[in-house]
């Protein structure tokens, strides 16, 4: 069963949100809030629900692949719907971009719930608010947390390729991670946190083949990997093909479950991507703050799932537009023409 999550994660995101848009000045800034839609377009949370829950019986993935489209998209631009956006002359879509291309999906799933939204309240919910409250409804579904979606967000008029290439990375040391959720206001408990969506999903042997055969170029496997589950992936993702696109769950014991068995397996050394076993497992000392926090998360599920609502709350608020800022897409994948 999903649990709530209340008000304090909440005051903390409006603090947060607070300081992020004053900076834009008064003619930009317009309050958010989880009511934002309630006379405007009633009905936004129960359709996003609706088009959900069609959407998981169909495939079992939808909820890990919108959960990631709102991470991707916040992390380049802010949360402004920048990374739905298609090519348009010299823009480059965001979707292009190496962490996206071939692996970022869901887009289907978001026309599916714009197209319903623009049929009851058209012209007035953001892609952007569709991917924040798409996030928090398929943790919620998975069995994990809910918490109030603060709305009120537009969306951006351009995509940023080059920023989207920089996302966080599945390869990425942990110092690296941690600086780049940093750079965003997000502290190494929101880090920790929000690697836990990985909870849910699936990743391409193409993206830990290395640590499997060659990892950092030493022809020597991750030795920080089980041995047992080593050679478990080795079975399904051979040397020979080190592009494989087969996949494998983030978290075998509950693949989509929204649990804190993810972090059990890093304190297994059974964590799939090397991003996050090093979390508690980085060479040199690198992991001496976000390992406890792993050692926490793992043994308490309410720990994290409070740790996770306030860390998503925080993150929807990055460079958020508001106000005369951006705009309301009528199609999520173009800008509006006139």
């Amino acid at each position: 069963m999903a649990t709530s999550i209340g008000t304090a994660p909440l005051a903390v995101a409006l603090c947060a949100l607070l300081a992020l848009t004053a900076v834009g000045g008064a003619r930009a800034w317009t309050p958010m809030s989880p009511s934002y839609y309630d006379y405007s377009c009633p009905s936004v949370h129960d359709t996003v629900r609706r088009v959900i829950q069609e959407a998981r019986v169909a495939n079992p993935r939808a909820p890990a692949s919108l959960l990631r489209l709102h991470f991707h998209d916040c992390f380049v631009n802010g949360c402004d719907g920048s990374v739905l956006l298609d090519n348009a002359g010299a823009m480059q879509s965001e979707k292009n971009a190496p962490p996206n291309n071939g692996s970022a999906r869901g887009f289907d799933v978001v026309d599916t719930i714009k197209a319903a939204l623009e049929n009851a309240c058209p012209g007035v919910v953001s892609c952007a608010d569709i991917l924040a409250l798409a996030a928090e409804i398929s943790v919620e579904l998975s069995g994990g947390p809910s918490w109030n979606v603060v709305l009120g967000r537009r969306d951006g008029t351009t995509a940023n390729f080059d920023g989207a290439s920089e996302l966080p990375g599945p390869r990425d040391a942990v110092g690296l991670l941690r600086q780049k959720f940093s750079d965003l206001g997000l502290d190494d408990t929101d880090f920790v946190a929000l690697q836990g969506a990985h909870t849910i999903g699936r990743a391409q042997c193409r993206l830990f083949n290395d640590r499997l055969y060659n990892i950092s170029g030493t022809m020597q496997p991750d030795q920080t990997l089980d041995m047992a589950y080593l050679n478990e992936l080795r079975q399904c993702c051979p040397a020979s093909e080190p592009e494989s696109t087969t996949l494998r769950n983030l978290d075998p014991p509950t693949p989509d479950a929204f649990d804190n068995s993810f972090y059990a397996n890093i304190v297994r050394n059974r964590g799939l991507l090397q991003s996050d076993q090093g979390m508690l497992s980085a060479p040199g000392g690198a992991a001496a703050t976000t390992a406890p926090i792993v050692v926490r998360f793992a043994g308490s599920q309410d720990d994290f799932f409070q740790s996770f609502a306030t860390a998503m709350i925080k993150m929807g608020n990055i460079g958020s537009l508001t106000g005369s800022l951006g705009e309301i897409r009528r199609n999520c994948r173009v800008v509006n023409r006139g």
